[in-house]
């Protein structure tokens, strides 16, 4: 693991955390040291604090994205407004904690993003291996799992491609994985708890604004003029995904 934080107190007690939790650390303090890191020792996960001199997690994000390294990335913000995360988001991280934080709910993350990233997926494109073809073909799901359609929408769960009518989505790995939950379930009301279960492994409980923050960013990147609303907020309850 790569952490990334410029508050020396913070960084020391959160590399102490990691570490009795298990994780083999690499701390740094800002994003120039993070890059060089992250190119010289590719980490199974990064840790990016957003507010650093010189270049920002933002930045770190970005860069590491438009190479084509798809390693899960957690960002950590003091920042609380919508705009804030969206823009983390946005960067291509693909979750975050805002301070101050409990050292649980950072774990619960780094867990849930692990779980549901598997090797290959945090190799750079550039990088695999001339030779995988056929590893490759023998992992591909069988025909009926590799595409899902509902209302309207195309989800490519092997290439990871989701398209909308002809129109085609650019999700981060957290708005895909929230999507496509809620195309498998199409028509049926899922729960604030089953959604946290299934993408978080974890329920943050019902003061989290974080399931909020996603779902309305994904309706801002499926939402079109003069098309029906997908995403339906069931007031108490949860989320349902249907094209009235």
């Amino acid at each position: 693991m790569l952490l990334a934080e410029d508050d020396r107190a913070i960084r020391h007690a959160l590399e102490r955390a990691l570490t009795l939790e298990g994780y083999r650390v690499t701390a740094v303090a800002d994003g120039v040291e993070a890059l060089a890191q992250a190119h010289r020792t590719p980490p199974d996960i990064l840790v990016l604090d957003v507010m650093m001199p010189g270049i920002d997690g933002l930045q770190v994000c970005r860069v590491l994205r438009a190479e084509g390294d798809r390693t899960p990335i957690l960002m950590l913000t003091a920042l609380v407004e919508t705009a804030d995360r969206i823009a983390g988001l946005d960067a291509g991280a693909d979750d975050y904690v805002v301070k101050p934080f409990d050292v649980e709910e950072v774990f619960a993350r780094l867990r849930a993003l692990l779980r549901r990233t598997s090797p290959d997926e945090r190799t750079p494109r550039s990088a695999a291996p001339a030779g995988n073809h056929a590893s490759q073909a023998a992992r591909e799901p069988a025909l009926p799992e590799r595409q899902l359609t509902a209302a309207g929408l195309r989800m490519d769960l092997q290439a990871r491609r989701v398209w909308r009518g002809t129109r085609e989505l650019e999700l981060t790995r957290t708005e895909f994985e929230l999507l496509e939950l809620l195309v498998r379930n199409a028509g049926i009301v899922l729960d604030h708890s089953t959604i946290y279960d299934r993408i978080w492994g974890y329920d943050f409980g019902p003061g989290s604004k974080n399931l909020a923050v996603y779902v309305g960013y994904l309706r801002r990147k499926l939402d079109e003029p003069g098309a029906s609303q997908l995403i339906h907020t069931v007031r108490g309850v949860g989320y349902v995904l249907r094209e009235d």
